[in-house]
């Protein structure tokens, strides 16, 4: 298992009914050493066993992802971290206890038991218990932590539905679970509990302001907003490296809404007076404004969530639409618009226009 070019088989599992033989199949391959591709709530991991340096090795080769970009651990519940990790902080408790199971992961100090593959050397390691019943069905049978980045290849946007786990993957894996399409659609937050106050290293489907709610002050590191990131090692995934990219050059623009607008729209009529295959990433308040250009409205300004949700998957249907550039428009990033602008952020490579 694990080599180039094998045969991937695809295991269509109906989440409202759980085909419990599929999961046993997979958890099989899992235990063996196999790389096992499965839904969860915010995208879709590529799993193998996390105590196994071997089968981790795999994940890297086929993801083609960076050996120093750590590594998180999915996991049942509470109950199943003690052996992972030295120590409870009692906000991490507190934390686990509201958002476990859901798309927060915990950074603590690591137990022996983790191999340094999985941390990249660190001595922290994050873990969280993914909410989706397919996800949790399959540790659970396995039981052994998976490791699980996203399951696509290295740098491009995250997989939110089987087929783009496809497009990355297909032949490169032992089983791809086809679970439906991800709800939530960015990554968990990951929350550094080993320093006081909690660091947020990414922002994602749990915000800074339900964090704050529950335990009080929570700092955020300062590479979040920062391009200039060279020689820093990163402390989780998608800190460091240009993240969620699709094929085509991307442009945010930043600003009072109708001042975006007509700056894209600006924008637009140069690069086709270029000849340059354009695309727009609005909004379903701003859609109308841009006749005559390929638009996708990626959600509603009012309900962020269904950005979020749609957001990679608008990224790859530009992709399949052949443009080369997207002018993308940016939103507030209050509550999951942080996350939200963190990913457009590091698509673009922080190529942003502020009007």
């Amino acid at each position: 298992m694990g080599c180039k070019d094998m045969k991937t088989e695809i295991l269509k599992i109906e989440i409202e009914n759980i085909d419990i033989k599929k999961i046993e199949y997979a958890a099989k391959v899992l235990q063996m050493g196999g790389v096992v591709a499965f839904p969860t709530e915010t995208v879709y991991g590529l799993g193998a066993n996390a105590l196994d340096v071997k089968a981790v090795e795999k994940v890297f080769r086929a993801k083609g992802r960076p050996t120093d970009n750590p590594l998180i651990l999915h996991i049942t519940d509470q109950g199943s971290i003690d052996k992972l990790v030295l120590s409870i902080p009692s906000k991490a408790k507190t934390l686990m206890d509201k958002f476990w199971p859901g798309p927060l992961t915990i950074l603590f100090e690591k137990s022996k038991l983790i191999p340094d593959i999985i941390t990249a050397g660190l001595q922290t390691v994050g873990l969280r218990v993914p909410s989706h019943p397919i996800a949790l069905a399959l540790i659970q049978e396995a039981g052994i932590p998976i490791a699980a980045p996203s399951a696509n290849t290295s740098g491009r946007p995250s997989p939110t539905a089987v087929s783009h786990v496809m497009d990355d993957l297909y032949g490169k894996v032992d089983i791809i679970i086809d679970g439906g399409c991800a709800r939530v659609g960015v990554e968990s937050t990951v929350l550094d509990m080993t320093i006081d106050p909690p660091m947020i290293l990414r922002p994602g489907g749990i915000s800074f302001e339900e964090l704050t709610a529950v335990i009080g002050d929570v700092a955020m590191d300062k590479s979040l907003r920062n391009k200039n990131l060279e020689g820093l090692a990163p402390r989780a995934p998608g800190m460091k490296y240009t993240h969620y990219s699709p094929k085509a050059d991307i442009i945010v623009v930043e600003g009072e809404i109708l001042k975006v607008v007509e700056k894209i729209k600006a924008l637009a009529k140069g690069c086709k007076a270029d000849n340059i295959a354009v695309g727009i990433l609005s909004t379903e308040q701003t859609s109308a404004f841009y006749n005559g250009t390929p638009t996708i409205s990626v959600g509603d300004r009012q309900n962020p969530r269904t950005i979020a949700s749609n957001l990679f998957k608008a990224l790859r249907d530009f992709d399949n639409i052949g443009v080369k550039l997207i002018l993308a428009e940016a939103i507030s990033d209050q509550g999951i618009g942080l996350a939200i602008m963190n990913r457009l952020e590091k698509a673009s490579g922080y190529n942003i226009i502020r009007v």
